[in-house]
């Protein structure tokens, strides 16, 4: 149920049957110039594929002409109430327009409209439960009902103004509406669709709920781009956002995954999977496409480990090194890591 429609965002390709795309904000104060070019630095080499900043004033527009001049990932505006930044964004050569209608006069929609329509720039239609118009908010209330109809209300407004060029989404802070929403909302149009879980919360809270809402949605064939909203660090965001893909297999990509843990462990498997994870990243074999097992015994150890491209299963002080399967050697515990790091290189040198 993937979006039909498609969306140029830069050089972006949002809906059809292309893969999803992983978004993030900044939440630097939009004047400082130099601490959100840092931050977006880190997110676009950590993986976000579009960058979204807020553009509430005039001084804040150079931050946009800093970050359009410095980057290559896309760049979206966030709009609420002043109309005319919309414009001077779009202006600083922004690849997307993040508008919620209700919080700006028709009139200026329309001028709005026709800064996107002459730079072939498309509208995010953003519709919160904290920011439906209130004569929907009488009618429906807070409800996924509600947000879809805010929704549809403003998608109806921009195409009076000739205006196509759309994606859509509809959160709310509540998983269960913001899954129903979107799938109400899958029903009732083809734009593009924006999935995500507003004000989650801290780490904790808001990976379980991203997890939750985005992955029952993107499980039912819903949503073309997402964002894991999390209080903090938006660099966590793009971590668990890939993390969320790939465990629906819509993103390739290396796959750590290692067994909880019990009274038969003999070996310390939380710190053989840190190190391993240090490991690949330093080594820079973490953008590799392949499935690494480490488990904590035999029971179900060895069946994983079969599976996976490469893993270890533990036994008292040391371990086995399986790759695609297949036995390589055993090893004592504190050589785990380095020979299966080892081993990885060689396999990498060998498909080069």
């Amino acid at each position: 149920m993937f979006s039909k429609r498609v969306v140029k965002v830069g050089k972006l390709t949002i809906g059809g049957s292309n893969s999803v795309v992983i978004q993030s904000m900044l939440n630097k104060f939009s004047e400082d110039v130099n601490g959100n070019l840092e931050q977006a630095a880190n997110l676009e080499k950590t993986g976000c594929e579009l960058i979204r900043i807020s553009v509430p004033n005039k001084a804040s527009l150079k931050t946009v002409y800093a970050l359009k001049k410095a980057l290559n990932t896309p760049i979206v505006a966030d709009i609420h109430f002043n109309y005319k930044m919309a414009i001077e964004s779009i202006y600083a050569g922004v690849d997307k327009i993040r508008i919620n209608p209700g919080t700006i006069e028709k009139s200026n929609v329309k001028s709005i409209v026709a800064a996107c329509l002459q730079n072939n720039i498309p509208i995010r239609v953003g519709i919160n439960s904290g920011s439906i118009p209130v004569q929907i908010l009488k009618a429906k209330g807070r409800t996924p009902e509600g947000l879809v109809a805010a929704a549809l209300d403003s998608v109806a407004l921009l195409n009076r103004f000739d205006f196509d060029n759309i994606i859509i989404s509809v959160k709310s802070s509540n998983v269960l509406k913001t899954i129903k929403a979107y799938k109400l909302l899958a029903l009732d149009c083809d734009y593009p669709l924006h999935l995500g879980v507003t004000e989650s919360g801290n780490l904790e809270a808001g990976v379980v709920k991203s997890a939750i809402g985005v992955g029952v949605l993107l499980a039912d064939g819903i949503g073309d781009t997402i964002r894991v909203s999390l209080t903090g660090d938006p660099l966590g965001e793009i971590v668990i956002a890939k993390e969320i893909l790939k465990a629906l297999d819509l993103k390739k990509g290396l796959n750590v995954i290692s067994c909880p843990t019990c009274g038969r462990t003999r070996v310390d498997v939380t710190k053989i999977v840190n190190l391993l994870k240090q490991a690949l990243i330093e080594r820079h074999l973490d953008d590799l496409d392949m499935k690494v097992a480490v488990m904590g015994c035999v029971v179900n150890g060895s069946g994983e480990a079969k599976e996976a491209d490469f893993g270890i299963v533990a036994g008292d002080g040391c371990g086995v090194i399986f790759k695609k399967g297949e036995v390589i050697k055993k090893v004592a515990e504190e050589c785990l890591v380095k020979e299966l790091i080892k081993l990885i290189e060689e396999g990498k040198k060998g498909e080069v």
